[in-house]
């Protein structure tokens, strides 16, 4: 093949193989070849009869480096970063080879949340109240104005890691110390209250060509006291959702995308105004894309690829009942000795699709991120409500036993 593509791909866990395989498959069908980039010492066997190479993921000099090799090669016409950490990365990697698609300069936008939040208030989008954690004192005087909780976090982080809810001075005191020496990646927002959406988007030459607005079911930051759950919201939209389906794409042409794909998350306020979370340039994480994909037929990642390589491509969605997707979890730590399969989940009622990342003999702690899960599931309803109910039984039919860890 004449053309190529480059995919930098994460294979640990699984959680990207069916965006993987969906992206092979798109530029295969258009006489596109694709090339895998992997972190060192982790080979795919869906990268397998690919060209593959390997570099250290997290080091983008050592990455660039390796696409420079790669390019020297292979006629690579695009890249598709498929984790939020290497969205930077790759847009470093287009510029140093005059490729297509997100510049450095859009990527941080859609990184740094400190440029990010400004992006947006400058485009009127209204966000959360910040401040810079300097001193403790200086997160005390913010909390004293804005009232507690505050939310500690990553200016660059991904899936809530390393994220705190702090509810008071006293719990300011304990979680000091564990963000103080690196003060300087975090910020400081104030807590919102109200309903937390996600709208799913794919663009092509800056114009919206499809999307998909979704409601969580809980609050992100509470993923150690429930799993994580989204239910679309396809029909009889609120004005209030309409307007943020428009405010999403609002921010995704005024942070610079062209052509791509999207998750942009937003807050409803109980009194009815709208707050800009955050956006990321690439797939909704977790089980968002399989979601998409039973509910709407068509995989995120694998349109992004086609979009950027077919000019006169549709999406072709369809619309059907609303689907939701919850995370499996469980507080039963310890090495696991039996726990529900995939098919035995497939095969409940509503039901459409899941994943079990976990098997006998894994061992199981407490959750360090919202990501940090067992698997997911996709099931089918009538409206919120009724796909909430069914979660409820969805959640009671998976099942988990465990053994202390060193017991024979």
């Amino acid at each position: 093949m004449s053309r190529a593509i480059l995919v930098i791909y994460r294979p640990a866990a699984g959680r990207y193989a069916a965006q993987f395989r969906s992206v092979v498959t798109a530029a295969a069908e258009l006489g596109v070849a694709t090339v895998a980039l992997l972190p060192t010492g982790q080979p795919a066997a869906e990268a397998a009869g690919l060209p593959c190479y390997f570099a250290d993921l997290d080091d983008c000099e050592a990455v660039r480096a390796t696409v420079t090799t790669i390019l020297a090669a292979h006629p690579v016409e695009r890249v598709f970063p498929l984790f939020e950490g290497d969205v930077l990365t790759a847009a470093r990697c287009r510029r140093d080879h005059g490729i297509p698609g997100l510049d450095p300069e859009q990527a941080l936008t859609f990184r740094d949340k400190n440029v990010m939040h400004r992006r947006a208030v400058e485009l009127g989008v209204p966000v959360a109240r910040s401040c810079r954690p300097e001193t403790i004192g200086a997160v005390a005087e913010f909390a004293a104005e804005v009232g507690w909780p505050v939310v500690i976090k990553p200016y660059a982080g991904w899936a809530c890691g390393d994220t705190h809810r702090v509810d008071s001075a006293e719990d300011l005191a304990r979680v000091w110390p564990l963000v103080a020496d690196d003060r300087h990646d975090y910020r400081v927002e104030e807590y919102v209250r109200g309903v937390e959406y996600h709208v799913d988007s794919l663009l092509r030459d800056g114009e919206v060509v499809f999307d998909q607005l979704s409601r969580y079911t809980y609050s992100i930051l509470e993923f150690r006291d429930e799993p994580g759950g989204t239910v679309s919201r396809k029909h009889d939209l609120t004005p209030a959702e309409r307007r943020i389906v428009a405010a999403s794409a609002t921010v995704l042409r005024g942070f610079g995308m062209r052509t791509g794909v999207a998750h942009v998350e937003f807050f409803l306020r109980d009194d009815g105004g709208l707050v800009f979370g955050e956006a990321a340039a690439r797939a909704g994480g977790g089980s968002i894309v399989p979601a998409i994909q039973a509910g709407r037929g068509i995989n995120l990642a694998g349109e992004w690829c086609r979009l950027e390589l077919d000019p006169g491509h549709v999406p072709a969605a369809t619309l059907g009942p609303e689907i939701g997707t919850e995370y499996l979890c469980s507080d039963r730590y310890g090495r696991i000795t039996a726990i529900t399969t995939a098919d035995e989940l497939r095969g409940l009622d509503s039901v459409l699709d899941a994943d079990v990342w976990k098997s006998v003999g894994d061992v199981l702690a407490a959750p360090t991120a919202s990501n940090d899960v067992l698997g997911w599931y996709v099931c089918e309803g009538r409206d919120f409500d009724d796909v909430r109910a069914r979660f409820k039984v969805i959640r009671d039919a998976f099942e988990v036993v465990t053994e202390p860890v060193g017991d024979a």
